[in-house]
């Protein structure tokens, strides 16, 4: 199963599901929607927090959040 977390940078993913309990509801607000494409922008250091385009919204999640969102990897 792939996650955002397992994203390396530049590769995309659609968002397949996710907890509702486990997503912090500003970032379901900010687009973070099954069916919607996010692409690893950037890591941090350390690897945390992680930098994410998601429909040109550009956020930082934490690791710990993105293993929590399945995604389908884009070729």
């Amino acid at each position: 199963m792939h996650t955002i977390a397992t994203l390396k940078k530049g590769e995309k993913g659609i968002i397949q599901e996710f907890d509702i309990d486990l997503i912090p509801l500003k970032l379901i607000e900010m687009g973070c929607l099954p069916g919607n494409l996010v692409e690893l922008v950037q890591y941090a250091p350390f690897h945390d927090p992680l930098y994410i385009n998601i429909n040109d919204s550009y956020v930082a999640i934490r690791k710990e959040t993105a293993i929590h969102i399945s995604i389908k990897k884009v070729s």
